[in-house]
């Protein structure tokens, strides 16, 4: 039974891309077979983080969407080196860079139907563990189709006045969708805060389990997105912490 995980945030600039990257390229060293939907049509990037050259990528999410492939033709194997040793593999669907079809997409939108159909062939086709959806920021149509589709709703959120205010929203939103669970990740946090009383506040605040409590790191700003932070440090306590989190993500 493939588990659908979907990583979103109300705004951008949380890291949402750089912890589903994580969150997959984890559950896949544990010998499951992962795909990542890049469904932030608008603002697509999650694919720089696994080396993928823009001029490589023949099919994207956008293909699909406009039926010109399916969508295991815009897939790509991107299983990192160790990650296959442990008989796991990464698979990723982005969506397209050019800016004429950010563009097209904007003003013509696409079926969100058909968007719920690729998802759920892919999952067949690629006989996936489990499918991790980096959705778009804020509220919107897809948002909803993977909040309502999803087994488990990640939100991400920093230790700011708006991101609380549009976390509850989002909540409340995902009440009434009966998201089956949610957990949410406080990411960029000052090392001046305990990290026990940053997640202590946000679930009592919340009600909603945290699954992790990630603080501001060098180590992942000088990466600058040029790759997947727990195959890049393996040993790092912020590692430590992803491993954590994925645990309690997946189970």
């Amino acid at each position: 039974m493939v588990k659908v995980i979907s990583v979103h945030s109300f705004r951008g600039g949380t890291g949402k891309s750089n912890l589903t990257a994580n969150l997959a390229v984890l559950a896949a060293s544990q010998g499951n077979r992962v795909a990542i939907v890049d469904t932030d049509i608008q603002s697509p990037g999650i694919h720089v983080l696994f080396g993928m050259d823009e001029q490589a990528i023949q099919r994207s999410l956008n293909d699909y969407l406009w039926e010109r492939c399916t969508i295991a033709e815009a897939s790509y194997d991107v299983t990192p080196p160790g990650i296959a040793q442990s008989n796991g593999s990464v698979y990723l669907i982005p969506s397209s860079i050019k800016a004429g079809e950010i563009a097209r997409i904007l003003n013509e939108g696409y079926s969100v139907t058909l968007l719920n159909d690729g998802l759920r062939t892919l999952c067949k086709e690629l006989q996936l563990s489990y499918l991790f959806i980096d959705t778009h920021p804020g509220l919107n149509k897809e948002t909803l189709l993977s909040v309502a589709i999803s087994d488990v709703l990640v939100i991400i959120l920093r230790p700011d006045r708006q991101d609380f205010q549009g976390t509850a929203v989002t909540l409340q939103v995902a009440r009434k969708l009966d998201a089956p669970k949610t957990v949410l990740v406080i990411n960029k946090v000052l090392p001046s805060y305990n990290p026990e009383d940053v997640k202590e506040q946000i679930s009592t605040t919340f009600q909603v389990p945290v699954a992790g409590v990630f603080p501001v790191c060098e180590e992942m700003i000088q990466l600058a997105s040029s790759g997947i932070f727990c195959l890049e440090y393996p040993h790092h306590p912020y590692t430590d912490q992803l491993r954590q989190a994925t645990a309690q993500i997946i189970t």
